[in-house]
C-alpha cells in the first residue's frame, strides 16, 4: 500500500496521528541481525511505515535492497526505500525499482543523494540523473502510478545553498520552487530534513502552502542521543541549533544519559507543538536506536509499552500481492517468517475462508527455514545445548520454556512464551512433565473484548473467540492411550503423524477447523487461524526436521546428546489437539489421567 494512501485514510479518523521510523544499513552482519530484532520490536507498535536509506554514494545498494525486501515481507511493515542518483546510471536505477516492485514494495523516497565518499560536490555520472526531479520524472514515466513517491523538503533550504549558517531569501525561495517542481512531477509526499526549531518547520509548511504545494509535509524528528553525534549531524546538515538547546546541553554534554534524557524531552516538546498546529504526521530518524524514539511516542500517548495492538493474531502482511490475506494455519504461529518463505509466490492468498483458496503446494524446506540471527543462535546454544542423558532431560528443556525460565525454543522464531500462552503456562508445564512435549498452544476464549492486552486483536469494539489448542510430541504408547481417552471427550479432535507419515486422526482429510475468530461492528466474521489436515502434513516435515537441524545441530557431531535427540525424533508422533467446546471445555483435563 502507498504511504500517501495510509496518511489519507488516517486523516478521516479524528485525532489519529501517523508516525514512522527511519533506519540505515549497518556495516556488519551482526549489526544487520540486531537491526532486524530492533525493527521487530518497534514495528509491534504499528508505525504507518519504515524507511531504509540507500547509503552514501550508493555504497549499500545491494544491502539496502535486501533489507527492504525483508522489512516488507518478513518484518511485515510498509516499507519505503530511499533511492539516490549518486553513481547510479539509469540501468541500475531501474534494476532497483524492478527489484522492489517484484517484492511487493510500493514506496520510494527519491533523492539526488550526497557526493561519493571523499568528494565535496555531487557530479552527475554518464547515463545517470542530475537531481531528484529527474528521478521523480523517470519513475512516473516508466512505472506510472505503481509507486508512491516521496521527496525531501528542507525547512532551512538545502545544505548546498546555506552559507554562513543561513540561506539567503533568494536561495530559500528557489529551493521552495524546486520542491514544487518535484511535487508537480509526481511526488505525493514530502518528508523534511531534521530541524530543532519548530517555528522554522511551521513557517516552511506555511510557505509551501502559499506557493500551491498541497501534499502532506511530514516533519523529520531526530532525537538527540549523544552530544558529539548531535553536533556532527547538525553540522553536516547545516541545521540551526536554537540557543536554548545549546544552553541546556552545555552543562551535561559529557553525561550521555543526561543528554539522552534531554533529547527525549526536547523531541517530545517539539512534537507536541507540531501536533498542536494540526499536523498529524511524525517521522522519527532513529539512527537504528529504539529507546529515544519509543520514549517520545510514549510521552505523546501514541503508544503504550505494555499494550501492543494487533490487527490479526499474526502480523498482517504489507506485500502488495498478499495484503488481503487474513487466514493461516495455526501450526506456524511461532514461526511466521518460515510460513511466509514457504508461501511466497502463491497466486492467491486465503481471504475470508481457508477452504476458499485453491493454493498451490507449499515451498520445499530449505536452509532458509533453519537460519537464525546470531544473537538468537547464541541464546539457543546457551539454553538448549546442555548435556542430555535421558528423555527426562529433554522434557526439562520444554518445561523450563513453558514456565518462562528459558527465553528461546528451537521451534519458535519469537522471544519466549507468547502472552496468551502465559495464561496457561503452569498447565503446559504439567503436561510436559508427563511426556507431552508442547510446541504450540492457545487457551479457550469466549467473547473477550478485542482490545484485551493478552488475547485481543482487530482493534476496539469487537469480541474474540478461540478454541483451546495444543500441539506436542509424544511417544506411540502415550498417543495410543490419549486416543483411547479421547473417546470419552466428544469435543476433542486430533491429528497425529510420525516422521515417516503414519497417520492417526478422528477428523476427515479435508476437514478445516476454525480455531480463532472475531466479531466486529459492520464486518463479516473474521477467522484468521485454522487447523487444516493438508497443511499439518506439510508442517510435520518442518517440525520433525527441527529436532535435528534446530536442536541436535547445536552439539558436536559425536556428542551423545545428538543421538538422544535423534531417537526422540524417530520415536515420537506430532499431535494437534483441539477442544471444540470453547465455552465449557477443559482441554487439559484429559492429561490429568496420565
Amino acid at each position: 500500500m502507498k504511504v500517501i494512501e495510509k496518511i489519507r485514510d488516517s486523516s478521516t479518523e479524528e485525532g489519529k496521528v501517523v508516525f514512522s521510523f527511519e533506519f540505515f544499513p549497518p556495516k556488519t552482519e551482526d549489526g544487520v541481525d540486531n537491526l532486524f530484532d530492533r525493527m521487530d520490536r518497534m514495528v509491534a507498535h504499528a508505525p504507518a511505515f519504515c524507511d531504509i536509506t540507500w547509503g552514501a554514494g550508493g555504497s549499500t545498494a545491494d544491502l539496502t535492497l535486501e533489507i527492504a525486501n525483508k522489512m516488507q515481507n518478513t518484518i511485515c511493515v510498509e516499507t519505503m526505500m530511499h533511492l539516490t542518483c549518486t553513481n547510479m546510471p539509469v540501468e541500475k536505477i531501474d534494476h532497483a525499482l524492478d527489484t522492489i516492485k517484484s517484492n511487493g514494495i510500493q514506496n520510494v523516497l527519491a533523492l539526488r543523494g550526497d557526493p561519493p565518499h571523499g568528494q565535496d560536490k555531487f557530479v552527475q555520472i554518464q547515463g545517470g540523473f542530475a537531481c531528484a526531479l529527474d528521478l521523480v520524472q523517470h519513475i512516473r514515466a516508466k512505472y506510472g502510478d505503481y509507486f508512491g513517491i516521496t521527496v525531501a523538503g528542507y525547512p532551512e533550504a538545502h545544505p548546498d545553498v546555506i552559507l554562513n549558517e543561513v540561506a539567503s531569501l533568494e536561495a530559500y525561495q528557489s529551493d521552495l520552487a524546486y520542491l514544487k517542481q518535484k511535487v508537480d512531477a509526481g511526488a505525493d509526499l514530502i518528508v523534511t530534513q531534521l530541524f530543532y526549531d519548530t517555528d522554522i518547520y511551521l513557517k516552511f509548511v506555511n510557505d509551501c502552502r502559499q506557493i500551491g504545494i498541497k501534499c502532506p509535509i511530514v516533519p523529520g524528528i531526530m532525537p538527540i542521543n549523544n552530544y558529539k553525534g548531535f553536533l556532527r549531524m547538525a553540522g553536516f546538515c547545516k541545521t540551526k541549533i536554537p540557543s536554548e538547546v545549546s544552553a541546556a546541553l552545555e552543562p551535561i554534554k559529557d553525561n550521555d544519559e543526561a543528554v539522552k534524557a534531554y533529547g527525549i524531552h526536547l523531541g517530545t516538546e517539539m512534537c507536541k507543538k507540531i501536533l498542536s498546529h494540526g499536523i498529524k504526521t511524525l517521522h522519527l530518524y532513529t539512527l537504528n536506536m529504539e529507546k529515544s524514539a519509543l520514549a517520545i511516542l510514549m510521552n505523546l500517548g501514541l503508544i503504550e509499552e505494555s499494550k501492543i495492538s494487533r490487527s490479526l493474531p499474526w502480523r498482517r502482511p504489507t506485500n502488495v500481492f498478499r495484503v488481503k490475506e487474513d487466514v493461516r494455519p495455526i501450526f506456524w504461529a511461532n514461526r511466521p517468517k518460515s510460513y511466509i518463505s514457504r508461501t511466497i509466490g502463491w497466486e492467491q492468498y486465503p481471504h475470508g475462508r481457508w477452504s476458499d483458496s485453491c493454493n498451490p503446494s507449499y515451498g520445499a524446506l530449505t536452509d532458509y527455514q533453519f537460519m537464525r540471527p546470531r544473537a538468537r543462535g547464541k541464546k539457543l546454544h546457551e539454553e538448549w545445548a546442555v548435556p542430555l542423558k535421558s528423555i527426562e532431560d529433554v522434557q526439562e528443556r520444554f518445561i523450563k520454556f513453558c514456565l518462562g525460565k528459558l527465553k528461546s525454543s528451537p521451534w519458535s522464531e519469537l522471544d519466549g512464551l507468547q502472552p496468551e500462552s502465559k495464561i496457561i503456562n503452569e498447565l503446559l508445564g504439567n503436561v510436559n512433565s508427563k511426556g507431552f512435549l508442547t510446541i504450540n498452544s492457545q487457551p479457550a476464549v469466549n467473547g473477550e473484548k478485542s482490545d484485551s492486552p493478552t488475547v485481543g486483536w482487530g482493534g476496539k469494539g469487537g469480541y474474540v473467540y478461540q478454541k483451546a489448542y495444543l500441539e506436542f510430541f509424544c511417544t506411540r504408547e502415550k498417543l495410543n492411550s490419549l486416543v483411547e481417552k479421547c473417546k470419552g471427550y466428544q469435543s476433542l479432535t486430533y491429528m497425529a503423524v510420525n516422521k515417516e507419515g503414519t497417520w492417526m486422526s478422528n477428523v476427515g482429510p479435508r476437514d478445516v477447523n476454525a480455531v480463532t475468530w472475531g466479531v466486529f461492528p459492520a464486518k463479516e466474521i473474521i477467522q484468521p487461524t485454522v487447523v487444516d489436515p493438508s497443511s499439518f502434513m506439510v508442517w510435520k516435515d518442518e517440525a520433525f526436521e527441527i529436532w535435528s537441524r534446530g536442536w541436535a545441530s547445536l552439539y558436536p557431531e559425536d556428542d551423545p546428546s545428538r543421538k538422544l535427540l535423534q531417537q526422540a525424533q524417530n520415536s515420537h508422533f506430532l499431535v494437534s489437539l483441539v477442544d471444540n467446546d470453547y465455552i465449557n471445555g477443559d482441554l487439559f483435563s484429559i492429561f490429568m489421567e496420565f
